[in-house]
């Protein structure tokens, strides 16, 4: 192990919730990517080795499943790609990336047709040492401290996207419809079009907005944009999902099933599966207005 990974080591068993270990990873976006699908593989750089300066190159190793077709060049870095590894060197002190600097470096490939999981290898240089995030988990055994970056390879209709901290709003008997927020990032980029349940009639993306000084509320009906690796909120007061024709009330405390439906550039619909809880406050502490969902 490189004598900076070492210290990296030390520093995160000693001080394991400092923002340097929690954001030091080389990552792709969460989410993962479908099967057989055209892949932007973004890997995001967090931060540059222990007690260096800055960044100065990046190879990812390519796993066999992953077909490369082009990278995106980054300016003042040379770009270097084969079959089974591309690379990103600083062509200067200059335009090496900061220590505190975070980027991402963007490849393509082509996946296999088989779901599974993928784990690229990524070796960090930096004007100081260097970082091998290069292993891989095994089993249940304990987090590996230089993690190869993941990604989860999903079947055909499954969506490759990240859903967190899903939460909807509570109803009273008699009450037509509520709202569902949450925070959805695409690694591929995507675009959410609606969804269903079975408590209620429909699921339509909607947006609140300020028309001169009135609160108004209409249907995206082309859906709404996940950029890729991006991440997007469905929130109070803004772009969220409005759930009308409930057959019964959503109590406080229970969960609602929920199947979000999205399309992504090529075309291909897939959907993703939720328990949403019902709460009257979202995780951030967010609550919709009372009246604001309710036809």
């Amino acid at each position: 192990m490189p004598v900076s990974s070492r210290h990296l080591v030390l520093a995160c068993a000693f001080a394991a919730l400092s923002p340097l270990c929690a954001q030091a990873h080389v990552t792709l976006p969460p989410g993962g990517a479908t099967a057989g699908s055209v892949y932007p593989a973004s890997f995001r750089v967090g931060h540059a080795c222990k007690d260096a300066a800055s960044t100065t190159a990046i190879r990812v190793r390519l796993p066999e499943s992953f077909t490369f077709i082009d990278a995106q060049p980054r300016p003042g870095w040379t770009l270097s790609s084969g079959a089974r590894e591309v690379s990103w060197k600083a062509d200067s002190a200059q335009a090496a990336l900061p220590a505190n600097e975070k980027a991402s470096f963007t490849l393509r490939g082509r996946l296999a047709d088989k779901p599974g999981t993928l784990w690229f290898k990524v070796l960090q240089s930096c004007d100081q040492g260097s970082a091998d995030w290069a292993e891989i988990p095994a089993g249940s055994g304990p987090a590996p401290e230089f993690p190869a970056a993941r990604l989860d390879v999903l079947p055909a209709g499954v969506a490759p996207v990240e859903v967190r901290d899903a939460w909807a709003r509570p109803t009273v008997p008699g009450q037509g419809g509520t709202g569902v927020y949450a925070k959805l990032t695409a690694g591929a980029g995507s675009r959410l079009v609606g969804g269903s349940t079975p408590v209620a009639e429909r699921v339509e993306v909607h947006q609140m907005s300020m028309e001169g000084n009135v609160m108004r509320m209409r249907e995206l009906a082309q859906g709404l944009e996940l950029p890729p690796g991006q991440g997007v909120e469905l929130a109070p007061g803004g772009v969220h999902l409005m759930v009308t024709g409930l057959k019964q009330a959503l109590a406080a405390g229970t969960s609602m099933p929920l199947t979000l439906r999205f399309v992504d550039r090529d075309g291909r619909e897939s959907t993703k599966e939720l328990q949403v809880p019902v709460q009257a406050v979202g995780p951030g502490g967010a609550a919709g207005a009372a009246g604001a969902h309710r036809h």
